[in-house]
């Protein structure tokens, strides 16, 4: 059967439902979208409000307003309605992996395992005088900034003491899961990095996009869904109960 009249889904949330269905090694690639949806801030919406626009500083500059303005954000809110609906699909044995640039954690939180976070995250921390690690994102939830026990120096985040660069394990992860993925759901992400993960993708896979603006992904997509995550995982949730 084709969804597809006039360059139209007539039904997304069920051709969306069939693509899974007919898939046994999904990547989701996720951005900022997926967290906005459950109310947090964005690592990139804190690094605009405390640096201004092009402004970079060294790391330990952003520490007076990063406790207030994001950390305290991030464990004040929970993984949205897609995370969650992520690690559904991963018990399920379909979802291989998360590609993300997300740095906050939520996959990991929701209790998603095979997670690549491609630009760090704050679970890759280090210590700014002796470059002890301190890997794990628990530490950034108990109200003051942590310094290490060894030296005193500041515990930094991976996004904060590489500016933003790639954290290379995850990368080899997501090229792996992208090599072998039949379906790529790209959520709430805005473009694919190119050639860091992207163009080790199998050439005849899916592509779903679900995000409500237009980005890089429009053109390759093999569906558009203009619709916030949050709200298409709701009714693929009823759907696929639906049709059990």
């Amino acid at each position: 059967m084709r969804f597809f009249k006039g360059g139209q889904s007539v039904d997304q949330i069920q051709q969306l439902s069939d693509y899974i269905d007919r898939s046994s090694h999904i990547v989701a690639t996720t951005g900022a979208g997926i967290s906005v949806a459950g109310g947090g801030v964005t690592y990139g919406q804190m690094l605009f409000s405390t640096r201004g626009a092009g402004r970079m500083r060294r790391p330990g500059d952003d520490y007076s307003s990063f406790l207030p303005t994001y950390l305290d954000t991030m464990f004040s809110y929970k993984p949205s309605y897609s995370h969650y609906a992520l690690q559904d699909l991963e018990e399920e044995g379909k979802l291989i992996g998360i590609v993300t640039t997300n740095v906050d954690c939520m996959h990991t939180i929701a209790g998603s395992k095979n997670v690549a976070e491609i630009q760090g995250s704050l679970q890759v921390n280090c210590c700014a005088g002796c470059g002890r690690h301190y890997d794990g994102y628990e530490i950034w939830n108990q109200g003051e900034l942590p310094r290490c026990e060894l030296c005193g120096g500041e515990i930094l985040p991976w996004p904060l003491y590489s500016h933003i660069g790639l954290w290379d394990e995850d990368v080899r992860k997501a090229r792996e899961w992208m090599s072998k993925a039949d379906l790529i759901l790209a959520i709430g992400t805005r473009g694919n990095y190119g050639d860091v993960y992207w163009g080790y993708r199998k050439k005849n896979a899916v592509i779903v996009q679900i995000n409500p603006g237009h980005t890089g992904f429009d053109r390759v997509a093999d569906l558009n869904i203009r619709e916030e995550c949050d709200g298409v995982f709701q009714k693929l949730k009823e759907r696929r109960e639906g049709n059990d």
